[in-house]
């Protein structure tokens, strides 16, 4: 699921997850930052929609995701919001640190039981990103979409409330 800020990706992956008829397990990769009531009014705002029946899991540590996915099984559907979260939560590891973790967390993603719903926000449509870290969040952002992608069965694109079935509009660009 893959979309602009405010563009509806959230909730077009809760619908998917809704109509699944999975037992739903929402994994939420934001951090709290209480701090900030804006992001704070944004995470109420995504508990508020969500059914009683799913089960919640908060997960802070970029290192974490791969093991809360884990223990899934073959009846319930993971809905993961967002990757922009969890690559920005790990810009600080090195490089190879990085890859590590974005393969382990594919790793998982394949040999998961569970049906996966992943949402992920679309950088780099617009301006360059003025600072270093924010070229470093667009570019592993990026990378890793790519790679999710090719090995998806779906893929969607969600633009000003219209989610576009990727994989039925689109072609596979040739690797690098």
């Amino acid at each position: 699921m893959l979309g602009a800020a405010r563009s509806g990706k959230s909730r077009w992956a809760e619908h998917l997850a809704a109509v699944s008829s999975l037992a739903v397990v929402y994994v939420a990769t934001g951090a709290q930052r209480p701090q900030d009531a804006g992001w704070q009014e944004r995470l109420n705002r995504h508990r508020q929609r969500r059914p009683a029946s799913w089960r919640t899991l908060e997960v802070s540590q970029p290192e974490a995701l791969s093991s809360a996915l884990e223990g899934l099984r073959a009846h319930e559907l993971a809905l993961v919001d967002s990757l922009g979260s969890w690559v920005a939560a790990g810009l600080a590891l090195e490089a190879e640190s990085w890859d590590r973790l974005c393969d382990d967390l594919i790793s998982t993603l394949c040999g998961s039981a569970a049906a996966l719903v992943v949402v992920s926000e679309q950088t780099g449509w617009g301006v360059v990103p003025a600072t270093a870290i924010g070229g470093l969040f667009r570019d592993r952002l990026g990378a890793l979409e790519r790679r999710l992608v090719a090995r998806s069965a779906a893929s969607w694109l969600v633009v000003a409330g219209r989610a576009l079935n990727l994989m039925a509009l689109g072609h596979s660009v040739p690797a690098d």
